[in-house]
């Protein structure tokens, strides 16, 4: 079947589909993970906040305003047909593209803590490697749509995309976000093995993907001594090994069952960043280990019902869809991983947020517009969609 024609199909009474048939599991189980970090910000920045701007919900307060333009953006996103998406896939990739590069330019980015990764734009500090997540996955969905033959049986069909990761690649490590290129890395690679590229060249790019990091870990000191404290944290416990270390008391001291919502002691200056990257630590010291296991439970429900969505459009031989809808569900899950690897010690320490728990504008905004962009796949690729569909190509088969 012609993939163009099934996209053209599916996409008929795009503008009359009612928004029925929304997958309200996934629903229910992202506002469940919303709640939690919403708590989770308030618990873990009180502290914080009185202490460097006399206002304990400083955080709280900036954290609704993001909430309230997640929502927003992702009812306005939810309206969107999948179609849209594919039509300009390209031009987002581009305007992704032009973001990594101003971030860079002085007096546009905005530097924090030696890092230029942000654009200001009034209330919300832009950080722009968390587009191009999203930019890449449905760029990398056009065109493994567009090129599905040619991945199967030339090694040419990847250079394209592998060009377009390089770029993106060393725009995001100039910045440096070295996290974020990992997962957006990632993210490609799994498209390319569900869109079919040879075995071989999936592990060449693997072995290529693993030399990179390698070499870029030797000539940076300090990514080498992130390795080296990940593998002995308490070897320099008040140095390079600080923040893993109080890390770990967090999780020890929670135990089972934790010590309850708002009595963490290792929020109260001991760990740093622990209402952005390490809000899962103080999570684990004030819930224990049943709390961790429910917000894992929820990440696993979560990502299978953006699988579920993608299996629908495969189904309905919707390629773009099916590849959006996996890569979503694969970066979610590589990031989510990431960052609760990172704050038990199961990783070296990496920059990278907890998807709708951590404290930060840009994730949250541009996760919730993932999440709108799953619903509208389960919506277009569902059975009443579909008995829609089927009904216009009968009327238009009588003329």
């Amino acid at each position: 079947m012609n993939p163009a024609l099934t996209m053209k199909s599916s996409t008929l009474l795009v503008r009359r589909l009612p928004l029925q048939g929304l997958d309200m599991q996934l629903v229910m189980v992202a506002l469940a993970l919303v709640s939690i970090g919403t708590m989770m910000v308030i618990s873990s920045s009180i502290s914080f906040a009185e202490h460097n701007y006399g206002d304990g919900f400083y955080f709280m307060k900036r954290h609704m305003v993001y909430l309230v333009l997640a929502m927003i953006s992702a009812l306005v996103v939810l309206q969107v047909p999948v179609r849209t998406w594919y039509r300009y896939s390209d031009l987002v990739m581009v305007m992704s593209l032009v973001l990594l590069a101003a971030v860079l330019i002085p007096g546009i980015g905005r530097e924090v803590n030696g890092a230029r990764r942000w654009i200001g734009l009034g209330i919300l500090n832009l950080q722009v490697a968390e587009v191009a997540k999203l930019a890449m996955i449905v760029f990398m969905a056009g065109y493994l749509h567009r090129h599905q033959l040619t991945m199967k049986s030339s090694w040419l069909g990847f250079v394209k995309p592998m060009g377009m990761l390089l770029l993106v690649g060393m725009l995001l490590l100039l910045q440096p976000d070295f996290g974020s290129a990992v997962v957006i890395g990632s993210t490609v690679l799994g498209l390319l093995f569900l869109g079919g590229v040879q075995l071989w060249v999936f592990g060449a790019l693997i072995a290529a993907g693993a030399g990179g990091l390698g070499m870029l870990a030797i000539t940076s000191p300090y990514r080498m001594e992130r390795l080296v404290t990940f593998l002995d944290p308490w070897a320099d416990m008040f140095n390079s090994g600080y923040q893993l270390t109080q890390s770990l008391i967090a999780f020890g001291r929670g135990e089972w069952l934790g010590v309850g919502l708002g009595n963490s002691v290792q929020k109260l200056f001991y760990l740093p960043e622990a209402h952005t990257d390490f809000v899962f630590a103080i999570f684990a010291e004030e819930f224990g280990l049943f709390g961790v296991a429910l917000v894992i439970g929820l990440f696993v429900m979560l990502v299978y019902r953006i699988f579920s969505a993608g299996r629908k459009a495969v189904r309905r031989q919707d390629w773009f869809a099916a590849y959006t809808a996996f890569g979503i569900g694969i970066l979610i899950a590589g990031q989510a991983f990431i960052n609760i690897g990172v704050t038990s010690g199961l990783l070296p320490t990496k920059g990278l947020t907890l998807p709708f728990v951590s404290y930060g504008g840009s994730s949250l905004l541009v996760t919730s517009m993932m999440m709108a962009v799953v619903l509208r796949i389960g919506v277009e690729m569902g059975d009443n969609a579909w008995k829609q569909q089927q009904q216009v190509t009968r009327d238009r088969a009588r003329g």
